[in-house]
């Protein structure tokens, strides 16, 4: 069941990728990019475990709601709205740490509600998070191909603003979703 949940997410995981996506804009460096990267994997990764292992239970609509605020946080934070409305910056990679154990909440709520095996579990789900891992970093691979490509084009800084109001766009797509099912599935 694993495996197949595995196969799945990354072919729904739109929601991780897409805050993901708004992660990596506007970082040019590869350390950076790796930096940032590592904090969301090592978020989710903890309470992806925590979550299934310790058996820590919550509504899989509020938390997919949160994960939702994720991409339009990024969005906004992406276009210097906290620094225009609020007159504040907030540290990016704690926020990304943050909403990285949120994203591994989600995964895990998702994953409790299969019957899964308690012997071998542990190595299961490593296993299983591995492989979420590698095929979220291919996926940014050639996310950050195309977006090292943009870059380069004369367009690239009069459409990221609009790119990162889509990205906020999307977010709040994804809140309205999660929220209705919440109060239409209670």
């Amino acid at each position: 069941p694993l495996m197949y949940l595995g196969a799945k997410h990354m072919v729904t995981g739109y929601d991780h990728l897409l805050f993901l996506v708004g992660v990596i804009f506007f970082l040019y460096r590869p350390a950076d990019v790796i930096k940032y990267v590592s904090l969301f994997t090592l978020g989710h990764s903890v309470t992806l475990l925590a979550g299934v292992l310790g058996d820590v239970r919550a509504n899989a609509y509020l938390i997919d709601a949160v994960i939702g605020l994720s991409v339009v946080y990024k969005g906004f934070e992406n276009i210097g709205g906290f620094d225009r409305v609020f007159g504040i910056r907030p540290d990016a990679r704690w926020a990304v740490l943050v909403f990285g154990l949120f994203h591994g909440f989600g995964l895990a709520t998702k994953l409790q509600e299969l019957a899964l095996p308690e012997r071998g579990l542990l190595a299961n789900l490593a296993s299983f998070n591995v492989g979420v891992e590698v095929g979220q970093v291919l996926a940014l691979t050639g996310v950050l191909i195309a977006l090292t490509y943009w870059r380069s084009r004369p367009a690239f800084s009069r459409h990221a603003f609009m790119a990162n109001a889509a990205l906020m766009a999307g977010g709040f797509v994804l809140v309205g979703f999660q929220l209705t099912g919440y109060f239409l599935n209670p």
